[in-house]
């Protein structure tokens, strides 16, 4: 996989008056500040859209990877079928005060498993504890495996808010 993607762009999101956002570029965070936590995290939500407009949100094991979000699950999950109507989705951490929110599209996808599906059963063995470890043959069938990815396309984080509150544009 190509892991020479550009770090995104920074800079301050729009609040309203009076939640105290910086006027200048003065602390905000960079993407090595963020991505750490996304590689690092073992619980992840996910938010798509249901058929009839309403949101879903549901708990994750995923791994950040090449610069995006990658995890499986069966193809006839609530979750797995909103995106293949609308692939819009979030995806937050757990934590409410050192807060990463990235916004993107969740397609299907597949690993060989000769080569990328090697990487993702490493990294895959965080949840080893958890009795979750996927081999590298994990993604390589006709259906992927459930396997599917989401390519960020907005991100915002803050650990010290309002001082570093930050958006990424990819």
């Amino acid at each position: 996989m190509d892991t020479t993607a550009a770090a995104p762009k920074a800079d301050r999101p729009e609040f309203p008056d009076g939640y105290g956002i910086p006027e200048t570029t003065k602390g905000l965070l960079t993407w090595a500040d963020v991505e750490p936590r996304l590689e690092k995290s073992l619980h992840y939500w996910i938010s798509s859209v249901r058929p009839d407009g309403t949101p879903h949100s549901v708990p994750r094991w995923g791994v950040w990877l090449d610069g995006r979000f990658w995890y499986d699950g069966a193809p006839t999950t609530r979750h797995t079928r909103n995106v293949e109507l609308n692939p819009a989705v979030t995806l937050t951490l757990e934590s409410g005060t050192q807060v990463v929110i990235v916004e993107g599209e969740s397609v299907a996808t597949r690993a060989d498993a000769d080569g990328f599906g090697v990487e993702l059963s490493t990294a895959f063995r965080k949840y080893a504890d958890s009795a979750y470890a996927p081999g590298p043959d994990s993604w390589s069938g006709e259906d992927g495996g459930g396997l599917r990815v989401i390519t960020p396309r907005r991100a915002m984080a803050w650990f010290a808010f309002p001082k570093d509150c930050t958006r990424f544009t990819f």
